[in-house]
């Protein structure tokens, strides 16, 4: 048979090639962003309670209705602003689930598509699928500011969405109230549809507040604020997160969620609904994760590495250009291969394949594992 592909320039992700040479070679693994510690066996017990309890069949279409009333309260502490859990909030199979129902729900032929670049890898294959165009606005290391004035400028009548990502994978950067206050103001009195892709919202350091799309009503009126259970709790395999919107988006985005997975684990939601009820759950997270941050910098600052502290995420960018000239998917996989570390090269993640010479860590690991890490980090 003979076809043609829908995306024909779609390789191996990064992710599944290093963890595979990871694999391979034996190597410390800190370039997949997953923890490798168990999550709260209170939550894990919870699960088995649910399913004991009977919650075996399909959950309702936009989630366990007790599991997106406990996400409107956590919206109404944390940011003091509420979400209609009947008409407003859907549970999804992941945040990426969610980012691609979105896409899918209100991306038409020639639409155009901000996203700043280095991005998270599934926004712009979901937007080719749909026939919109990518309009990719590169970040500039190690700050990775953006510049408002210049997003101004690629706003055309054609622009029908722009995705923001705060706290940034893979850079972890963060998002200032001014950054929020300007992408209001750019999509004020438009149809451009914001999707705030905050998977990270709980992880964020020296003591600043995470900026929701949420926090600004016009602003609010017009995103989508899609979250993860797995990156807060420490379980990404269960693929749970889910997302938040105005009814008259949601109503669009069920419209396609209902034939793209109906509804998803049912035990999990349950179990979810139950374990938010103590707020410090994901309240403790950013110093549990601080902390993480702090031990893996102060083990590495006598290396050759250039260090700029990740803002927020559990991903620790490092500038590795006084050390080699190779490229960074070259470095990655000697470091991997040689030295028995693997990391993610954020070349691929660029405009064009920019290369600034870094690599992602991911520092959701044991004091062990990251002990282990920095030493051959420091002998580099």
């Amino acid at each position: 048979m003979q076809h043609q592909s829908k995306l024909p320039n779609v390789s191996t992700s990064i992710f599944s090639v290093m963890s595979a040479l990871a694999n391979t070679h034996n190597a410390i693994n800190l370039s997949q962003g997953f923890p490798n510690f168990n999550s709260d066996q209170k939550l894990i017990d919870l699960v088995s309670k649910a399913m004991n309890s009977g919650h075996n069949q399909y959950a309702p279409m936009p989630g366990n209705l007790e599991l997106r009333e406990a996400i409107a309260q956590k919206f109404e502490l944390l940011y003091q602003t509420s979400y209609n859990p009947e008409t407003e909030i859907t549970v999804t199979a992941g945040a990426t689930q969610a980012i691609f129902t979105i896409i899918i729900a209100f991306i038409r032929p020639n639409d155009e598509v901000i996203i700043f670049k280095p991005a998270y890898d599934c926004y712009e294959p979901t937007i080719e699928l749909n026939g919109g165009k990518t309009i990719a606005i590169q970040l500039e290391a190690p700050n990775y500011n953006i510049d408002w004035s210049f997003v101004k400028q690629q706003i055309t009548s054609r622009t029908k969405m722009i995705i923001v990502n705060t706290p940034h994978n893979p850079s972890g950067t963060v998002f200032s109230k001014d950054d929020l206050l300007q992408l209001q103001t750019l999509t004020a009195n438009t149809n451009i549809i914001v999707l705030s892709d905050e998977v990270y919202e709980h992880i964020i350091f020296d003591n600043e507040q995470h900026q929701s799309a949420c926090l600004l009503p016009d602003l609010k009126s017009r995103s989508f604020v899609v979250a993860s259970f797995g990156k807060t709790f420490h379980n990404t395999g269960w693929k749970l997160g889910y997302c938040c919107a105005p009814d008259q988006l949601m109503k669009e985005f069920r419209n396609v969620h209902q034939f793209n997975v109906f509804s998803v684990n049912h035990p999990a939601q349950k179990a979810l609904a139950d374990y938010l009820q103590e707020p410090n759950h994901y309240q403790d997270l950013s110093l549990f994760y601080q902390n993480k941050r702090d031990l893996f910098l102060s083990l590495v600052k006598e290396s050759r590495f250039k260090i700029t502290p990740s803002k927020g995420t559990y991903f620790q960018v490092l500038d590795y250009s006084e050390i080699t000239n190779l490229g960074d998917v070259e470095f990655a996989k000697q470091l991997t291969i040689e030295n028995k570390l693997a990391s993610i090269p954020l070349s691929v993640f660029n405009e064009n394949g920019l290369d600034n010479k870094v690599l992602r860590f991911c520092f959701a690991k044991t004091e062990d594992t990251l002990k282990r890490a920095a030493e051959i980090l420091n002998r580099i």
